[in-house]
């Protein structure tokens, strides 16, 4: 078996409430957080001391997207709508309101913004004119997550009527509708090569779908004790990290699916409540990791 050795390098406040939002930033060391209070922040890997505020909104950030093809950051303001940002001179480039509901994740393609909204909701929008291209109705429960394959040419939505949904990129027509799990999904994510979407729920489950074949399930494992938030690959794609309500980090390793780690508050010094997002950088091969307890942490993972 695999062996792991985590050391925590940091951990930083910066944020006056929950941190809910992780994003890559301009440069490998550089990345993005937000949530509850508001502030979108931006950080540097060689010195967290010094992370600075780059944008601030009146209610929480769930969501934010760095898209690098612009270099703008496009941030998910709940209540409210989209923000776009020229975050260098932080000065705002556009924005526009969707609904009186939360933003729960944004993706980029080739100048359309996607956003996942508790209505519901999927809006795609033209990058340039914030025109809406194309709204994706097909259930009143929250889209609480995103995924991209543009290899296969689909985007992957996880709802809290427990289903995932998969649409063509090309006209948004539903390809897939998949009964995923038993509560809300709250996570799903590509394998680096896009062979396998992975699902992360309230029901604590982690569960592999076989695109090639239709999207069948593939593997069901019993993950963690409570809610799974989010799903992370390493950037040698050859392992990948969950986190949990249950205040966890677990390592996997990709080809078998095998727990090889357990980062937590007992073992590690870690988060002392719900770990919410998760960023594995380039930079060093940092792992970067957001909780409710207000704190991002830095780990150090070798295997």
């Amino acid at each position: 078996m695999t062996q792991v050795s985590v050391k925590k390098l940091n951990t930083v406040g910066g944020h006056q409430d929950c941190v809910y939002m992780l994003e890559r930033g301009p440069e490998p060391h550089q990345f993005f957080s937000a949530g509850a209070d508001g502030v979108v922040a931006l950080w540097d890997l060689n010195d967290m001391e010094t992370g600075r505020m780059i944008a601030k909104v009146p209610s929480s950030v769930y969501a934010l997207c760095y898209y690098p093809e612009r270099n703008a950051l496009i941030i998910g303001q709940n209540m409210d709508g989209l923000h776009i940002i020229d975050w260098e001179n932080k000065k705002e480039l556009g924005s526009i309101k969707l609904s009186n509901s939360q933003i729960f994740d944004i993706k980029v393609v080739k100048d359309r913004i996607i956003v996942a909204q508790g209505t519901g909701e999927v809006h795609i929008l033209d990058i340039k004119t914030l025109e809406t291209l194309h709204v994706i109705r097909d259930s009143e429960k929250s889209a609480r997550t995103l995924a991209i394959s543009e290899l296969s040419g689909h985007l992957t939505v996880g709802y809290s009527d427990n289903k995932i949904r998969v649409y063509s990129l090309k006209n948004w027509k539903m390809l897939h509708e998949i009964d995923a799990h038993k509560i809300s999904v709250f996570t799903v994510r590509y394998s680096p090569d896009e062979r396998f979407l992975l699902s992360g729920s309230r029901d604590a489950k982690l569960k592999i779908w076989d695109v090639i074949d239709g999207y069948t399930l593939k593997e069901s494992v019993a993950a963690h004790m409570y809610a799974i938030n989010h799903i992370e690959f390493s950037p040698d794609n050859k392992h990948f990290v969950t986190c949990s309500m249950d205040k966890s980090i677990k390592v996997w390793d990709t080809s078998t699916y095998q727990l090889l780690k357990v980062i937590d508050k007992a073992r590690h010094a870690g988060h002392g409540t719900s770990v919410n997002k998760l960023l594995w950088s380039k930079h060093n091969n940092l792992l970067i990791s957001a909780s409710d307890d207000r704190s991002i942490s830095i780990w150090d993972i070798n295997f």
